[in-house]
């Protein structure tokens, strides 16, 4: 989705020229998102510390990083539905509040299932803040600033990520695991601050407003709609847990296509005749999550089993990942307004192959500075980049549906998300842990990079005859009209 030529040339507007409204809405949103990164990392921080308490293996301990991805898909479509509805601030608040609850609730934790819920719900939470957030800014903003919006945005993550890594170094030695999630109560308060202060997205104003029959929960929410899609939620739910769990009973095969099949039913759905597309979407994103999240999930574990690093030095060197990531995110989002968004991934995504490996090559004794350095450019780079991915996605969606476009495609290609750690895991117990990390991570890389730049969903419409503006959410069983759907740029 690369700008035209002329449209590259020409030097887009500067944050300066921003109002004082369009900058609040940011800021906001971005303070939100960054206490979204903090709550949701934080079982990567301590995976050590609760598979010890709990007596887990490392297979099974990561299938809790996994729980989170689980709920994802759900908390996508509904808060992404509720966004389109009712407007993007108000999808925000439930969001900040239901992962500063999941997160809180994860101290109280009593063995494997009650974390494992727990973790679900602040999945729930980070979809909806994903999709709201993202929505929110980028109709705040001008069009040709919205790869800035987003890349901005997502460097709040790393941010929360770094204070998390801060918070697991004065904290977990002294008190526990336990007290690092009590912390995650803390973002309601920015809920609160949200519901008073700042006003709704001028584009979704515009152009939704009080109109309900153009959203997407119109279509989900038709009477002859409901009880279906209540129980493919139910089913699809159920699978997904026992999948990601590791309690498939032997079924993994059956449940993953009955996982697939559900997906494609909602994508029919939400995006009409264009659900191919959509479900093009979702499997770029599982891909680019199967890159990132091997890394993302399994680097402390990586850090203290194979470096022996004590939790001061893990702090440290996730401060310096974290530092590289909302570095690269910013520097993404100006090169993508400039250079266009897919040249400006596929880029960034080949970059990261000169610092992955050599991350995993270190050993034992080896320079802590030299490490500092390559995992600042290796996630500058490689999850740095991902700051462009809002806007690639919604780029396929309207305003009316992008809420819930945005959030369940993202959310549902983020399973890869889920099966990142464990794919790391099992692969690690062959070739070991930092080989396995490296070879994921560098394979899907490529995968990313090659699909992006070949521009595989948009090439998919053109195949399918599936015009721009033409299609979106299949109206409700009563007949209404449907609407078109915004072509990628």
């Amino acid at each position: 989705m690369a700008t035209t030529p002329s449209a590259a040339l020409e030097p887009p507007p500067s944050f300066r020229r921003l109002t004082g409204q369009q900058r609040r809405a940011f800021f906001a949103a971005w303070l939100g998102y960054l206490l979204d990164g903090l709550d949701f990392v934080l079982i990567t921080l301590v995976l050590t510390e609760v598979a010890h308490d709990f007596h887990l293996d490392l297979a099974k301990a990561a299938t809790l990083v996994s729980a989170a991805f689980v709920s994802r898909w759900l908390g996508g479509l509904v808060l992404g539905a509720i966004g389109d509805r009712f407007g993007r601030k108000p999808a925000m608040i439930i969001a900040i509040v239901a992962f500063s609850v999941g997160s809180a609730l994860c101290g109280f934790a009593w063995g494997y299932w009650s974390l494992f819920a727990f973790r679900a719900v602040v999945g729930l939470g980070m979809a909806g803040e994903y999709g709201s957030s993202a929505t929110y800014v980028m109709e705040s903003w001008p069009r040709a600033m919205r790869n800035r919006a987003t890349g901005y945005l997502l460097s709040a993550y790393p941010v929360g990520g770094i204070i998390a890594a801060q918070a697991y170094r004065l904290i977990v030695p002294e008190a526990g695991w336990r007290w690092l999630f009590y912390l995650g109560i803390v973002p309601i308060l920015l809920s609160l601050y949200l519901r008073r202060s700042l006003p709704e997205a001028p584009e979704w104003q515009r152009e939704v407003g009080d109109r309900p029959d153009v959203t997407t929960s119109s279509v989900l929410l038709a009477p002859g709609r409901r009880v279906g899609n209540a129980l493919l939620t139910l089913v699809l739910a159920t699978a997904l847990v026992l999948l990601f769990s590791q309690n498939s009973f032997g079924a993994g095969p059956w449940l993953s296509v009955l996982a697939v099949l559900a997906f494609v039913a909602f994508s029919v759905q939400v995006a009409g005749r264009a659900w191919p597309v959509m479900i093009a979407v979702m499997a770029t994103t599982f891909c680019a999550f199967l890159y990132s999240w091997p890394i993302a999930s399994l680097l402390p574990t990586y850090l203290k089993s194979n470096l022996g690093y004590d939790p001061g030095q893990v702090s440290n060197a996730l401060t310096w990942a974290g530092l590289g990531y909302a570095v690269g995110s910013c520097l993404a989002g100006l090169a993508g307004d400039r250079l266009g968004t897919r040249r400006t991934y596929v880029g960034g995504l080949f970059l990261s192959l000169v610092f992955l490996f050599p991350v995993f090559a270190l050993g034992r004794g080896s320079s802590v500075i030299l490490l500092w350095v390559l995992l600042f450019a290796m996630q500058a780079s490689s999850q740095g980049i991902s700051g462009l991915l809002p806007k690639y996605i919604a780029d396929h969606f309207p305003t009316r549906v992008r809420a819930a476009g945005l959030g369940f495609s993202y959310n549902v290609g983020a399973l890869g998300g889920a099966v990142a750690p464990l794919a790391g895991a099992s692969i690690a117990g062959s070739i070991g842990l930092g080989k396995s990390l490296g070879l994921l991570a560098g394979i899907m890389t490529v995968v990313v990079a090659l699909i992006v730049g070949l521009d595989v969903p948009a090439r998919l419409g053109r195949a399918l005859r599936i015009e721009p503006e033409e299609t979106v959410p299949a109206g409700p069983p009563s007949g209404a009209q449907e609407g078109p759907v915004a072509s990628p740029r």
